[in-house]
């Protein structure tokens, strides 16, 4: 029994041992180290940890599913014998207690044969008994009495024997269940921990990859700076001035209206509604509302800017490099109403001062020396005008373009309207855009390049059929159910990694070509709803913020959709 035993402990334990040495092996994976600036090289480790991992998890969950049906089963079975040996304690109990009465009696039989025997006298049934008949009678018995105490007594030793052998086995078996369920629990946190700490790194690497994504979509300064951005070749749509063709046919670009964030006052919004004649005050109630413009607002506070130290927040306004001192239009009232919003917003940002605020775009561009010219004055003419929502600084973002509609937000207990930025709503966009007046480079763009202005060997944002069909198919792995590793829907080349071929994707979504696409359906929202292609398998209409992201984790290089508002053109 106790060898079938151990036999059984080692059956159960030997597949999750197995398993525990084989998960341990598999989630050493090595990290690189990267520099903070190098994109390519943080997309590469990533990929990488994504491709040694991603695999073997896949597996890991498969082996955890059938080690806890193994688990399930060995409990089931645990539970079983502990009431098995508990049934076989309470007979044993039961036994000891039988035991203990015939002991009793073969005690007192003990003793009365111990005393016959010693008072025992042969001659004596012939001496009492009439007959010799009786006689031998009386000393059969009893001799059959003697014998039965005999038996009595060999029965208890045998017995008790037993008695002990299944004690003792009991107390083994106790002893090897004890261990038994100790090193079943103990595997199984252990095992658990370590899939849970690769679902968390895999979970992590997810992150990462959607902040990469998030980085391709949004890669550029999203102000104008003080000088602006240049029209970037082959950038623009058919018809442009700065449109390259490609030179193959049928060819797919994105086109982004504006900006990522896309909420607050539009710069170049801000400088056609100038160049049209508003004044810094209507600019200011178009882009935040009816919020308050409070002109009296204390100057005397001090902002300290991280790395330069305290400073008058006048003169911290006129070192803020955020917009072109070339936009005089209309007395400098896109000057002048990026002046409010740059002050409100410092103040906001450090509490009155209360705190510190960055040198950066990340918060506004400061440099350790006034600006001069057209934004001194502006900000001059503009002294002690503040945003305020209930008495305190409003936070006023703003950014370059955003395509024709601004989002509302909400700070300080103050929302902003949601915005078409045009004379006439809605109906009198893309056109009459107040962008396109200011000149935006980017109210609707093809983007190729990242920051840096690498392109990865793109010289255009088109595509080829193939290559719209192969986003189409990354759409159907993160989004229709078509199975597959979404870890692998990454561009094919330039961002390193384990992505899917074209042909094997197209194996898993099913489409190889486009030969058309239909323009847009534009949400009042400013997004884009949905886009509609005509592929190999039919019409294919497809949600515009799914599409996006498709399309920002699978096009090739750096070609990508900065905007939740776009379309795809054809040639």
């Amino acid at each position: 029994m106790h060898f079938k035993f151990k036999l059984l402990l080692i059956i159960l334990l030997f597949p999750v041992l197995f398993l525990l040495q084989d998960t341990r092996h598999r989630i050493r994976v090595s990290a690189q180290e990267c520099p903070a600036t190098d994109y390519q090289c943080q997309i590469d480790a990533i990929q990488r940890s994504i491709d040694a991992i991603s695999p073997a998890q896949q597996k890991n969950k498969e082996d955890l599913a059938a080690l806890n049906k193994q688990i399930v089963d060995l409990n089931s079975k645990i539970t079983k014998l502990t009431s098995q040996l508990k049934v076989l304690e309470n007979q044993i109990l039961g036994r000891e207690e039988d035991l203990a009465f015939t002991k009793e009696i073969f005690d007192e039989k003990a003793k009365e044969h111990y005393t016959f025997l010693r008072l025992y006298d042969p001659i004596t049934p012939f001496l009492f008994s009439d007959t010799a008949s009786q006689a031998f009678q009386e000393i059969t018995l009893r001799q059959r009495a003697a014998d039965q105490d005999r038996k009595t007594m060999e029965d208890y030793a045998t017995d008790l024997s037993g008695l002990n052998t299944d004690k003792e086995n009991l107390t083994k078996n106790k002893a090897s269940l004890s261990s038994l369920q100790s090193q079943v629990s103990d595997k199984q946190k252990f095992l658990a921990g370590e899939v849970a700490k690769v679902e968390s790194y895999l979970s992590t690497l997810s992150v990462k990859q959607n902040e990469l994504a998030a980085l391709k979509a949004g890669g550029f300064s999203t102000t104008v700076g003080d000088v602006p951005a240049s029209v970037e070749p082959c950038s623009g749509k058919p018809g442009a001035g700065n449109f390259c063709d490609p030179g193959f046919r049928p060819a797919f670009a994105a086109f982004s209206y504006g900006a990522p964030h896309r909420k607050g006052m539009s710069q170049y919004g801000a400088y056609g509604r100038a160049k049209s004649g508003q004044n810094v005050e209507t600019i200011l109630h178009a882009y935040y509302g009816g919020i308050e413009i409070k002109k009296d607002y204390s100057t005397d506070i001090n902002i300290t800017v991280q790395g330069y130290g305290p400073v008058n927040i006048e003169t911290y306004v006129k070192r803020i490099y955020e917009m072109p001192a070339s936009w005089t239009a209309n007395d400098s009232a896109a000057l002048k109403a990026q002046a409010v919003a740059a002050r409100s917003y410092a103040l906001a940002y450090t509490n009155n001062g209360a705190s510190s605020i960055c040198a950066t775009e990340s918060c506004q561009v400061y440099k350790p020396v006034n600006k001069g010219g057209a934004w001194d004055a502006a900000v001059d003419a503009t002294k002690g005008w503040v945003l305020v929502s209930a008495g305190k600084p409003f936070s006023a973002w703003y950014a370059s373009t955003a395509g024709g509609y601004t989002f509302g937000y909400s700070a300080q207990g103050y929302t902003t309207p949601n915005l078409w930025d045009t004379p006439g709503g809605q109906g009198g966009w893309p056109n009459n855009a107040y962008e396109i007046a200011g000149g935006s480079p980017w109210f609707y763009k093809g983007w190729y390049k990242d920051r840096s202005g690498a392109s990865c060997g793109r010289s255009n944002p088109w595509l080829t059929s193939t290559e719209m069909a192969d986003i189409l198919n990354a759409w159907r792995v993160l989004y229709d159910g078509a199975g597959g590793d979404v870890s692998r829907i990454v561009p094919v080349s330039c961002w390193g990694g384990n992505p899917y071929s074209t042909s094997e994707l197209a194996a898993i979504g099913g489409f190889t070509n486009v030969t058309s696409v239909n323009t847009a359906v534009y949400g009042s929202n400013g997004s884009t709803l949905n886009i509609t292609f005509q592929t190999n398998n039919g019409s294919k209409t497809i949600p515009g913020d799914q599409l996006k992201k498709a399309f920002n984790l699978r096009a090739p290089g750096y070609v990508g959709v900065k905007s939740s508002l776009f379309n795809i053109e054809k040639l």
